[in-house]
């Protein structure tokens, strides 16, 4: 159990996937087990940087490190998210300036 300020921390197995493609242009990390990335937790993934060439797609399995955010630390990233996802709704698609 996390505290208010406190937060727990625990290697995992995971699996990444990454494609750079005229198709797809991704990169998913999944964790092994049924673990629930909740918001204001932190990822991170162990090993050297992936670099994969244009055509081409790579699947590797590594280890990553789940911290785990204080009860303060979720409350004020889900209260920032609002503020965030106002920001997309500023994205326009027309073709050109108005």
């Amino acid at each position: 159990m996390t505290g208010l300020f406190s937060s727990e921390s625990f290697e995992t197995p995971c699996r990444i996937e990454v494609e750079q493609s005229a198709e797809h242009f991704h990169a998913h990390v999944e964790l092994d087990g049924d673990i629930t990335i909740e918001p204001g937790d932190r990822v991170r993934v162990h090993g050297d940087p992936i670099a994969v060439a244009f055509g081409e797609s790579i699947v590797l399995h590594r280890h990553a490190t789940v911290c785990r955010a204080g009860l303060l630390r979720r409350a004020w990233t889900k209260f920032a998210s609002n503020f965030e996802l106002a920001e997309l709704y500023e994205v326009s698609f027309t073709p050109g300036r108005l």
